[in-house]
């Protein structure tokens, strides 16, 4: 798996608990149930799942920004999160795990692990501490802030913070239109090794913020390729045919961009008329609180000059 197939992971959903109690179907939501003085029922996809009502040692495979957004301590993390630039002061002391690493897991002592679907060993991390796992795209990315709330007991302050994003992000948007256009068109790009890609609705990136909550249209060929899947994979000679008015590229340095000095891309328009916003990847994939704060921030900036 390459690298931009490891970042694309970076998602959302819950995995199978010891429990036969029956499942809930995925994209609805259930009311977390009291177990006891130290622990809730949690309703995963797959069923019911007692979790500590008040977790003190976490471990993420992922959502580590979710967690953190909402003051969970946290334990271990997984790489993606580690190497991201803004979390890296609050994870410096944090240590980084993967899904094969079950001893180390296992030494951290957590009291529960959280991570997508797709991970390996859920049965054994499981008998470590209870595991719930979610699955990308069952529910859209403020709703996963939710759910994470729930799990961890902290509904109201997962509802607050949605609450005053969407208004924020919503606002921003208004006013963003008011100076580009109604009809002006934003694409999402994205450079790893020799490949770019460009980026839907709902794939981190800022793409939820700008096309569901602002609002902004995307270029019809990336509705067409990268709406539904999340992502498309384009070769430099066919880049300003998905090149909106304006361009946000989240870039890796670390990538090829031998591209951008190419003369077929000087002369895309959004680079002709300095209305492509360039920002670091590692900061951008997610679509965590955190992060969505960030990249709001950063298209206020971006758009506004404010």
């Amino acid at each position: 798996m390459n690298k931009m197939l490891l970042s694309i992971a970076v998602a959302l959903i819950f995995l199978p608990s010891a429990c036969a109690s029956p499942a809930r179907q995925p994209g609805t939501s259930a009311p977390v149930q009291q177990s006891g003085p130290d622990t809730i029922t949690y309703p995963s996809e797959h069923g019911p799942i007692q979790v500590p009502a008040h977790p003190k040692r976490v471990v993420a495979l992922s959502f580590a920004g979710n967690l953190m957004a909402l003051g969970i301590n946290l334990v271990g993390v997984d790489t993606w999160s580690k190497m991201n630039p803004r979390f890296e002061k609050t994870l410096s002391s944090v240590q980084e795990v993967s899904d094969e690493s079950l001893e180390k897991i296992a030494a951290l002592e957590p009291d529960l692990i959280i991570g997508m679907s797709t991970i390996k060993n859920a049965d054994k991390l499981n008998l470590i501490a209870p595991t719930v796992t979610y699955t990308y795209g069952s529910v859209d990315y403020l709703t996963q802030q939710l759910e994470i709330g729930k799990l961890v007991n902290k509904e109201k302050e997962a509802q607050a913070w949605i609450d005053d994003f969407k208004k924020r992000a919503q606002q921003a948007g208004k006013d963003i239109k008011a100076k580009i256009g109604e009809n002006a068109t934003v694409s999402v790009f994205e450079s790893s090794d020799k490949q770019i890609y460009v980026f839907g609705d709902n794939w981190g990136r800022g793409t939820e913020i700008l096309y569901r909550e602002m609002k902004l249209s995307m270029p019809d060929k990336v509705k067409e390729t990268a709406l539904k899947p999340g992502y498309y994979a384009l070769s430099l000679e066919v880049l300003p045919a998905f090149a909106g008015d304006y361009v946000i590229f989240s870039k890796n340095k670390d990538a090829d961009n031998a591209f951008q000095q190419t003369e077929l891309y000087k002369g895309i328009p959004a680079v002709k008329n300095n209305r492509v916003f360039e920002v670091n990847a590692k900061e951008f994939y997610f679509n965590d609180p955190l992060t969505l704060d960030y990249q709001l921030d950063f298209f206020i900036k971006s758009f506004l000059g404010r």
